[in-house]
């Protein structure tokens, strides 16, 4: 009895995965996935909470980085920040001196609604570089947020300074 009770339940398993229903059955209940790919980083912005916002991609993902660098080239962010995020006309992006914030929802902000508009919504400058010019909006620029979440994972994976700031300033001990 007990083996044609796994048999059945692995035959049912085997069932909805051809179906493709197993994600769903087992997803019930969750909170619906973002499809990045569909939805203008401008409309991310405006829908999502501020601090919520958070990159579905690591900067361990070899192809992911190496999607976000050929972005990154792509959309001219090197013009102002170097090819390698190093920095240019304007500040590098691989160190650990966050301007406004390290973390992912200050930065995908940052780059989609530029800094002027950052700063009236209650932002400020909490870092300082030699080279610091205003960032433009580049939310009706860059085509999905998964464009600009794939260019924060190759900016990532650049990163040089000190690991404890990788994402920001580590919060204080208590």
């Amino acid at each position: 009895m007990r083996r044609v009770l796994v048999v059945s339940v692995v035959a049912i398993c085997s069932v909805l995965t051809a179906a493709g229903m197993l994600g769903k059955v087992l997803a019930a209940g969750a909170p619906p996935t973002v499809d990045y790919t569909k939805i203008l980083p401008a409309d991310l912005v405006k829908n999502t909470p501020k601090g919520k916002l958070a990159n579905p991609y690591k900067d361990t993902q070899a192809d992911i980085v190496a999607e976000g660098q050929h972005l990154l080239l792509s959309y001219g962010c090197n013009g102002c920040h170097g090819g390698g995020g190093g920095g240019g006309m304007c500040p590098p992006l691989i160190n650990d001196t966050w301007v406004y914030g390290g973390d992912d929802d200050t930065l995908f902000r940052l780059v989609v609604i530029g800094s002027d508009e950052l700063q009236k919504l209650g932002y400020s400058r909490i870092g300082r570089e030699n080279v610091v010019g205003p960032m433009p909006p580049f939310g009706t620029i860059i085509k999905s947020s998964d464009d600009l979440w794939k260019i924060f994972a190759f900016v990532r994976s650049k990163y040089n300074g000190d690991p404890a700031y990788k994402f920001g300033a580590p919060p204080d001990p208590q």
